[in-house]
């Protein structure tokens, strides 16, 4: 597993460092873990680094997406086991109590990771320097 280090290094991180820290709610750059002020309220800037997270107008589009996506995924996955187990009579009213809440709490609870797992993919694979810029400290 790659390490999730909280010390700020002068060389970029892996990709796998950085993809593991999206997916623990940690800052992509440096690691450090508080970001959140509560559940959705992610802060402007990194407490250790200084990165700023939303780089530009319209930067949590990619979350929004990666939020609908998995919320999504999951709310099909778990119709699939429901229709598994209760397949050839399913129970309307069973179905119905276990996948509202799935719909209703997996968006808000899937959030947060959604907001670092973006930031994780952005610096990992989407961020381009041009030959005059240099690497974040």
């Amino acid at each position: 597993m790659p390490e999730i280090s909280a010390k700020p290094t002068g060389a970029q991180p892996k990709r796998s460092t950085v993809m593991v820290r999206g997916f623990t709610r940690r800052c992509p750059r440096c690691g450090s873990g508080k970001i959140f002020q509560r559940w959705t309220t992610i802060i402007d800037d990194c407490p250790r680094c200084g990165l700023h997270f939303e780089r530009e107008s319209g930067y949590w589009a990619g979350a929004l997406a990666i939020n609908f996506v998995c919320v999504g995924g999951l709310i099909i996955a778990t119709f699939g086991v429901i229709l598994a187990f209760t397949l050839p009579k399913v129970n309307i009213a069973l179905t119905l109590a276990i996948m509202a809440p799935v719909a209703v709490l997996g968006p808000i609870v899937w959030y947060p990771f959604s907001k670092t797992i973006w930031m994780a993919i952005d610096r990992a694979y989407l961020q381009r320097m041009d030959q005059h810029e240099r690497p974040d400290d």
